[in-house]
């Protein structure tokens, strides 16, 4: 699995390729809508500051500081509203995952072409 260093500080390993693996394209992103759903402001339908910061815990980030809670939001939010849309959160997902996008991709890539 590739490894990305953040900052130097926080380690992300890259489970989305063998995801997709598993559960293929359309259960892939039924998995990601499913982590916006929890991470989202219930009454906006959006992931806000406020909803990353209560449900930060589950992310595994308890110690995160409000400044790099602003920092992951602005990483994808497309819009300038300062909350991530679903869309916006699937796409800051891909982005942020180097499995997915390397040369390997073209056999999964026709699988969300169907979607």
């Amino acid at each position: 699995m590739a490894q990305l260093a953040l900052d130097n500080s926080v380690e992300f390993e890259d489970y989305f390729p063998s995801m997709i693996a598993r559960l293929g394209a359309e259960g892939f992103i039924g998995e990601l809508c499913s982590g916006f759903r929890l991470l989202m402001d219930c009454e906006k339908g959006l992931i806000t500051f406020e909803s990353l910061k209560r449900n930060s815990f589950l992310l595994g980030l308890n110690d995160m500081g409000d400044e790099e809670i602003v920092l992951m939001l602005m990483e994808g939010d497309l819009d300038g509203d300062g909350a991530l849309s679903q869309m916006e959160f699937c796409i800051l997902m891909f982005r942020l995952s180097p499995g997915l996008m390397d040369g390997s991709k073209r056999c999964w890539m026709d699988d969300f072409e169907s979607i």
